[in-house]
């Protein structure tokens, strides 16, 4: 799928994992039309569910022989954008896309199973949950991979205007998706508030001191910039530029600036903020920035972001999307390194230095199931 042609109030803003807030319950689903019982019938199959299976092989893998994360955007954002299609009857783009954490890698000649289903639409937004496993075809066994949610926008001819319509879930589980989605679509909005409160009410702590590691990386050693000019294959059925490709690519760049901290290979854990905020098309060109933006014991964080421009002697360029990526060095047996320490550049660079402490924060807090 591609970027929204506009920004709106009405777009997820950033990024969130799975939330299981009490107050997600505060909305209910809407009546059912049938009877219940008639819903629960054995075969039942949500109408908006997009099944896709992927064989992998060496041509989507990287240096380790593994499935390449790119790989894995671009097929998620494919079958996500399917399934809000299938329920809005028209082109969809891709707004966010939620974050999204990886459990597991994926070797040469495991399949990937991916299942997309529409959880709500709201006014001209979806929002589409992803379940992603792999099956060993040797000896039958499946794991979980990542669970993502992404928003869509319902893209309908101007000038009119899209109102979709409303999704009536039928089992329990999509009655508690259905709920959760208006507390996750809630708190996406709410997220640079959160990040600005927590640099302001918590003075953010150094590692430096407590680190095993002594040496210390300048954050502009980390820098990467690289640019795409968009052809014919990268663009998607709507003819903008296939947000799945973007994501590829900004995993790509990512990548090369850990390394640059690191000296080695990271791995990459998990990614936050997806954010679609223009469209890009054919003959445009895409620069993608990438840089460290803080160092912790154990993992890195590094931000990325996306301009657009349509020549080389333009001046001005269109922000297109931008995503923060947490990466971990492994060794042998499979431990996190300790990392080096980042000495961030002054004013930006400190800025991003904390606020990435302010992310790490919220994602520690949410999986011990600290916030509200």
């Amino acid at each position: 799928s591609g970027a929204p042609a506009a920004r709106g109030s009405h777009l997820a803003l950033c990024s969130f994992p799975s939330l299981q807030s009490p107050a997600a319950a505060a909305r209910s689903a809407p009546s059912e039309v049938e009877p219940r019982q008639r819903r629960a019938m054995e075969g039942y199959r949500n109408a908006t569910e997009v099944q896709m299976s992927q064989m992998v092989v060496p041509f989507h893998t990287n240096y380790r022989g593994e499935l390449s994360i790119g790989q894995l955007l671009k097929w998620i954002d494919t079958a996500a954008c399917l399934s809000a299609e299938r329920h809005a009857g028209c082109p969809c783009v891709t707004a966010s896309v939620d974050d999204i954490y990886f459990e597991h890698t994926i070797s040469v000649g495991q399949v990937v199973n991916i299942k997309a289903k529409v959880n709500r639409a709201f006014n001209s937004s979806l929002e589409v949950g992803v379940q992603v496993s792999y099956e060993d075809l040797c000896n039958g066994k499946q794991w979980n991979v990542c669970k993502a949610y992404a928003t869509f926008v319902a893209q309908g001819k101007p000038p009119a205007k899209i109102k979709l319509k409303p999704l009536i879930p039928q089992t329990e589980e999509e009655k508690i998706e259905y709920s959760i989605a208006a507390e996750r679509r809630r708190m996406r909005l709410a997220h640079k508030d959160t990040i600005k409160g927590l640099i302001t009410n918590s003075p953010v702590q150094s590692e430096g001191e407590n680190r095993e590691c002594n040496t210390v990386v300048p954050a502009e050693k980390t820098r990467v910039e690289s640019v795409e000019l968009i052809l014919p294959p990268h663009a998607n059925h709507q003819g903008n530029t296939f947000g799945g490709q973007i994501m590829a690519w900004m995993e790509n760049v990512a990548t090369i600036a850990a390394s640059r901290l690191c000296r080695g290979h990271p791995s990459l854990k998990t990614i936050e903020m997806f954010h679609f905020r223009g469209p890009s098309q054919v003959g445009d060109r895409l620069l993608f920035k990438a840089i460290v933006n803080n160092a912790f014991k154990n993992s890195m964080e590094v931000g990325v972001c996306v301009e657009a421009y349509g020549h080389e002697m333009e001046v001005s360029r269109r922000h297109i999307n931008s995503a923060f990526m947490t990466f971990v060095v492994l060794n042998g047996d499979g431990q996190p390194c300790t990392l080096p320490v980042l000495k961030p550049e002054p004013g930006d660079g400190e800025r991003r230095y904390k606020e990435a402490s302010a992310r790490k924060k919220i994602r520690l807090d949410s999986k011990t199931g600290l916030r509200k």
